[in-house]
């Protein structure tokens, strides 16, 4: 069956979620925004989306062959790709392997401060409430996940972790933290959704220091394309697509 394009379920700040005709696919447009400060600024970059779309392909595509499963499906076009429809748990992980951003301001260390073990954080995904951060116990009692699917969600979120970060030293980036969203099949499983982009993670080039993740527009220091672009061209060249 082809798939076609229905309509419009949701609109985010970078992307927009379509129906299709196959009740079990969802089709995702990436779309040419930037926010930050939890959306409250926000900006059009020109070209943006091919990069976020194509450089999570890579990636969820990575994931897949290591044994993690994920919703991405195929990419139908440079801004547009075909996923599992999922349910999503209101939740958004966070691992650090670097101490940046919320992480320094909050607890006074230096940026880039080693930390071992690597930190993983939960967050209460709301905007009207600013994402904010929850324990485990938070989680429970708010019957958000059981006790199971937590445990689940933190195995896994290490193993993405090992295989992105030894995926980027391979490419001389620096993998600072990122951020994972999960959410269930129809079956229940537990899977990998959203996207794997520059958008939702801290990358540095390890010849400059550059920051080559949504920091160049966090931070309002240059053109946030140049350093989407460096990652796509390296994950290609390293992965041959």
């Amino acid at each position: 069956m082809a798939i076609e394009q229905g309509d419009v379920i949701t609109t985010g700040k970078a992307k927009r979620l379509y129906a299709t005709n196959d009740p079990e696919l969802l089709w995702v447009q990436h779309l040419n925004q930037a926010t930050a400060l939890n959306g409250k600024r926000k900006a059009e970059i020109p070209e943006k989306a091919a990069y976020t779309n194509q450089i999570s392909q890579l990636l969820f595509e990575f994931l897949n062959q290591a044994g993690i499963a994920t919703h991405f499906v195929q990419r139908l076009s440079k801004t547009e790709s075909l996923v599992q429809r999922l349910e999503m748990l209101p939740l958004e992980v966070v691992i650090r392997n670097y101490a940046s951003g919320h992480f320094v301001s909050r607890f006074g260390v230096e940026n880039m401060q080693v930390l071992e073990p690597n930190v993983l954080e939960f967050y209460f995904k709301s905007d009207a409430l600013d994402d904010p951060f929850m324990n485990e116990s938070q989680i429970l009692a708010l019957r958000l996940a059981d006790t199971e699917t937590l445990v689940q969600i933190q195995t896994v979120a290490h193993q993405i972790n090992q295989h992105l970060k030894a995926l980027f030293d391979e490419i001389d980036i620096t993998l600072v933290d990122f951020k994972l969203e999960f959410g269930r099949t129809d079956a229940g499983q537990v899977i990998l959704g959203d996207e794997l982009s520059p958008d939702n993670m801290r990358l540095v080039d390890q010849s400059t220091g550059a920051s080559l993740d949504k920091d160049i527009f966090r931070q309002n220091s240059g053109d946030l394309t140049i350093g989407y672009a460096q990652v796509l061209q390296r994950l290609q060249a390293k992965l041959g697509a």
